[in-house]
């Protein structure tokens, strides 16, 4: 008979705990919200990547679209994303014993807006950077995309969890 309580206890438990919009990735979504807008993000750094701003906005749209339940509308959803690339650019970061640089930072900053129509109190206005350093022998055109390409994946995964997430 104990046992039956215990299970009865866990099956309630997690019933509520799967109320109220969670899914299984952790993502807290208000149950009416519905759809996810992502604005493409324009691209106000002083060296612009032409690939970057829809290989951002689109990944972030991905995320969303598999990662909760949300369908992607190109306006007006109930969580709306927006915002710009503010920064994309190289500099040294580490210097040899002979003066000269060995490692090189690049670095990718967006602004992003967040709005959630059903729960405000969730709302923000929030830079996010992400970098990768690499040799400073290396040509920058020959590591750029693969670079790009681990930046955006960890920014759009910083902007998914303090959207949704919320730690």
């Amino acid at each position: 008979m104990q046992r039956f309580w215990f299970v009865a206890f866990v099956v309630a438990l997690l019933a509520s705990a799967c109320s109220g919009g969670y899914s299984f990735t952790g993502a807290s979504i208000p149950e009416k919200a519905k759809t996810v807008s992502v604005k493409t993000f324009p691209n106000y750094a002083s060296t612009v990547n032409p690939q970057l701003s829809q290989k951002l906005s689109d990944e972030l749209r991905d995320m969303f679209s598999s990662q909760t339940s949300l369908t992607a509308v190109s306006s007006d959803g109930d969580l709306q994303i927006s915002g710009e690339i503010s920064d994309y650019s190289t500099r040294t970061s580490a210097i040899s014993s002979g003066d000269e640089a060995s490692m090189i930072r690049f670095t990718i900053t967006i602004k992003v807006r967040f709005v959630n129509r059903y729960d405000a109190d969730t709302d923000f206005e929030q830079s996010f950077t992400r970098y990768r350093d690499y040799n400073a022998q290396l040509n920058f055109s020959a590591v750029e995309s693969q670079l790009v390409s681990e930046i955006v994946t960890e920014l759009c995964e910083d902007v998914f969890n303090k959207a949704v997430v919320n730690w």
